[in-house]
């Protein structure tokens, strides 16, 4: 039998490295299907409950493994399902290549079922390169091209195969004009600034008296870099969210997590600095950085199109983020006076006593930031963790101290519901040795997630390591949104949109074969993750928590304090829940009747 062109693409695929594929079959792309099944294991096959979930899988692969992502999907709605996972490899510039199903070339532009113009489709997300295939000689340079330029620009790229040339003889582009001849490999350049602009990046920062660092993914390969910068200058470091294990917590000068989802550390050292060092983030919260005019700028990022965005910088150094920070340091000047550092150092010490307090604040019946603070201390070694957006990644930036050899992140630009789950299943095929850990909240296990907890209980026993827990927040409510209604908009809690059905996440997890555990007192937490951490299979461990326990911002504003006293004035729907336990703890000076 010749070989067809989808027995081609799967070759070529193993060629470039491919090993996992995450996808959900169809009648679109059958023909590469049973090229895979052909190919004998050669390239595996992850079949999860749903497309978009599949594309998320990608990009939290390429996250996690450092290399290129591959989702699969049919045509029509299929291939129209990848489109939330592809905008979070986007966004969070990540390498991911999705292979889609298309309709018969002979059908095109005739209304056929499932018939979908999917290059218009795919272009904002995967603007670098979208192409569908027209003829088997062409195949080799679309392959070749996508995953290219996938990993060289760090974002999504898409080959749109039509079913009838799936199954056709598969041919070699001729020697011939109007022909390309493509080949496989690419291999990251160094890139390093021009010793002129290190030269004035050092003059800026060694002229500051109280440096601030900010660092983000682009760090996350420069550990050793960014402490060795970091005490030549004296700094503190703040760490955007998707930055959270590139610095370990234990540093007494790492402020934690800035912004929204940040620390009072962090707040305040940006507030205070004269400086800012900016290395390897897209943080897009300008009322968080240091005021236009209060600090002079530094920022070092590989992507020039990301530069000076977010403050106005003095210098911009493009490049590699641990190569710059190499070629900076010799050019550094050790701090003399460490008032600035002590500030910062007394200032997290100080932090880490007050979390350690609001999680032991009593709520009604589990407060939420204890979960976190429980397992905090419990990770094992080299352990991976996720978060879904919503309340509980404020618990999870603030609360979860990363060690050396931890991983983390999440949906970061994208910040989409539904992540964390299938972000721990790509992390079991980017590291089946490792234990994963996924924080979720209720919202978003009831979107999606619940339907993938299926994936883990068919597949967990080809892990290496069977540690695997979902951790659900169940509170009953859309509890980020609620707490932005109250103090954003200065509405009261809409029990119609934020009121969402109870239902036992662990009883469904022992349902499909994997253990559940539920918790609904805080004597029983810290039992609970241990018992979850030795499991020998997979893990649902639902907590009962408290919604009114508040996931707000380190700096309440002004008009933020307003919104919230009129929010309550209104008649929120659980105005003394709201005002009680942990909830006054944090809001204490913005109540109704405090100045």
């Amino acid at each position: 039998m010749s070989q067809t062109v989808s027995d081609f693409i799967v070759q070529r695929l193993h060629q470039w490295g491919v090993r996992h594929l995450f996808g959900y079959p169809g009648d679109g792309i059958n023909g590469v299907f049973g090229a895979l099944q052909r190919a004998e294991g050669k390239i595996g096959f992850v079949q999860t409950r749903h497309e978009e979930m599949a594309a998320f899988m990608a990009s939290a692969y390429a996250k996690f493994s450092g290399q290129l992502g591959v989702c699969i999907a049919t045509s029509g709605p299929g291939a129209s399902h990848l489109i939330t996972g592809l905008y979070d490899a986007l966004l969070d510039h990540q390498p991911v290549l999705a292979i889609v199903g298309q309709q018969a070339r002979n059908a095109l532009g005739g209304q056929y079922q499932q018939e979908l113009d999917l290059v218009s489709m795919f272009k904002d997300v995967a603007g670098a390169y979208v192409m569908q295939a027209s003829s088997p000689a062409q195949i080799r340079h679309l392959i070749d091209r996508s995953i290219r330029i996938a990993l060289a620009r760090r974002t999504p790229t898409v080959i749109i195969l039509p079913n009838d040339i799936q199954e056709e003889p598969y041919e070699d582009p001729p020697r011939a004009h109007g022909t390309l001849h493509s080949g496989i490999g690419y291999s990251a350049p160094s890139i390093k600034p021009r010793d002129a602009d290190l030269d004035r990046a050092a003059e800026v920062l060694n002229a500051g008296k109280k440096v601030a660092m900010l660092i983000g993914a682009g760090a996350l390969h420069a550990t050793e870099e960014v402490i060795a910068v970091a005490d030549r200058l004296s700094a503190g470091c703040a760490k955007a969210l998707l930055g959270k294990a590139a610095l370990p917590d234990d540093l007494p000068w790492v402020t934690g997590s800035i912004g929204l989802l940040g620390t009072e550390p962090s707040y305040n050292m940006m507030m205070e600095c004269d400086t800012l060092l900016m290395v390897g983030s897209a943080f897009p919260y300008a009322e968080f950085l240091p005021k236009e005019g209060a600090a002079r700028g530094v920022q070092i990022d590989i992507d020039a199109g990301m530069m000076s965005i977010r403050f106005p910088m003095e210098v911009g150094l493009v490049g590699d983020a641990a190569e710059t920070l190499r070629a900076l340091l010799p050019r550094l000047k050790p701090k003399s006076d460490g008032a600035w550092r002590q500030g910062i150092q007394d200032d997290v010490a100080k932090w880490w006593k007050t979390l350690d307090d609001r999680a032991h604040q009593p709520a009604a019946p589990v407060n939420p930031q204890l979960v976190a603070w429980e397992l905090s201390p419990r990770l094992p070694d080299r352990a991976i963790v996720t978060s879904d957006s919503g309340s509980c990644a404020n618990w999870f930036a603030r609360d979860l101290k990363m060690r050396r050899g931890m991983t983390a992140s999440l949906s970061g630009g994208l910040a989409s519901m539904g992540a964390a789950v299938p972000y721990a299943l790509a992390a079991k095929y980017a590291h089946s040795d490792r234990p994963v850990i996924a924080l979720v909240g209720d919202g978003a296990m009831q979107m999606n997630n619940m339907a993938e907890l299926i994936t883990a209980a068919k597949y967990w026993r080809d892990w290496k390591d069977p540690r695997f827990i979902v951790c659900v927040f169940n509170n009953e409510d859309l509890n980020q949104v609620t707490w932005e209604q109250r103090v954003i908009n200065g509405d009261p809690k809409f029990e119609a949109s934020q009121r969402i059905p109870n239902v036992s996440y662990s009883r469904f997890a022992e349902l499909i074969g994997l253990s559940g555990i539920y918790v609904d007192s805080p004597r029983l937490l810290g039992s609970a993750w241990e018992q979850a951490l030795a499991s020998e299979m997979p893990v649902v461990l639902e907590v009962k928590t408290d919604p009114e326990v508040p996931p707000l911002p380190p700096h309440i504003t002004l008009q933020q304090a307003k919104n919230f006293s009129l929010a309550l004035l209104k008649g929120d729907p659980n105005e003394s829940g709201v005002i009680k336990g942990a909830a006054r703890q944090v809001l204490e000076k913005i109540l109704p009747g405090n100045e």
